[in-house]
């Protein structure tokens, strides 16, 4: 009878302590949401975390001064073309060394942890070099290119082919599929939370960026979010902290999104992923 009440006890506190964490997580982005719809007499106020005036002029001098449109475009197509690169690269490359056996299996699987300890500033001179003698510098080819393959990608679909029982490649190979048709028709229908975990984990990645953008653009025409918002903060706003929080707030925005619409497949991944391999 008392082993109840103990395991109540143990859950309402661990839940507490979990409701506790969430709150100083989701603080910041409360004081920046807030912020940005408070007026600017109003942010040194002391009411920040209450309910007070609210106003959309922060947004509407962002959307004057900033051309967000163009660089929500621009960042889409970044992180879309990076994605669809990686998925026509990563996955082949993930099946092969997860499923298949050739001469330099081991051999490819080290050389993949090798180039997730490199950061990628490392080799950003050489291929800022390489770029520039393709002439692609300051357009969204250096933007995409340096990325469409990902070794960090290629090991966490690896994890998930190595997830899958045996059996079914066995039972696939038995009925005379080839290893392309075990690809396309078996494993890839069941690798959707895989998918879907490193398509959050490149679209995060990229879309908040600032660094490569900033080593390869020069102009506003090919600009990401974060690089204009950069442009923006980099203007004389002094104190005036409502701008400057509704630009952030816009940056995130899309990721908020992105994530809660594929928030089901990731948890989903994440967890095959860290499973048990064959």
């Amino acid at each position: 009878m008392t082993d109840r009440p103990t395991a109540l006890t143990r859950q309402i506190s661990l839940h507490t302590v979990l409701a506790i964490g969430a709150v100083f997580m989701l603080l910041p982005f409360w004081l920046m949401l807030r912020t940005s719809l408070t007026p600017a007499d109003e942010i040194f106020s002391g009411n920040m975390l209450g309910l007070g005036p609210v106003t959309l002029d922060n947004y509407r001098r962002v959307f004057a001064e900033v051309p967000i449109a163009r660089y929500y475009f621009n960042g889409i197509v970044v992180v879309v073309s990076i994605f669809i690169g990686q998925l026509i690269i990563c996955i082949p490359a993930a099946y092969a060394l997860a499923r298949l056996h050739f001469h330099g299996q081991t051999a490819g699987l080290w050389l993949v942890l090798g180039a997730m300890l490199i950061p990628y500033q490392v080799t950003a001179i050489p291929v800022f070099v390489l770029l520039s003698e393709f002439g692609l510098i300051n357009s969204l080819g250096a933007l995409i290119l340096p990325f469409v393959g990902s070794a960090f990608s290629v090991f966490l679909l690896r994890q998930f082919f190595l997830s899958i029982p045996a059996s079914v490649f066995e039972s696939a190979r038995l009925d005379g599929a080839s290893p392309t048709r075990i690809l396309f028709a078996i494993v890839l229908p069941m690798a959707r939370p895989a998918i879907a975990t490193f398509g959050v984990f490149s679209f995060v990645s990229h879309w908040n960026d600032y660094f490569w953008p900033s080593f390869v653009l020069r102009s506003d025409a090919t600009a990401t979010v974060p690089f204009g918002i950069v442009q923006f903060l980099n203007q004389d706003l002094g104190s005036e902290y409502g701008p400057q929080m509704a630009a952030a707030t816009l940056t995130v925005v899309p990721l908020l999104i992105g994530f809660l619409l594929a928030q089901k497949q990731f948890m989903a991944g994440m967890a095959m992923s860290s499973g048990q391999v064959d």
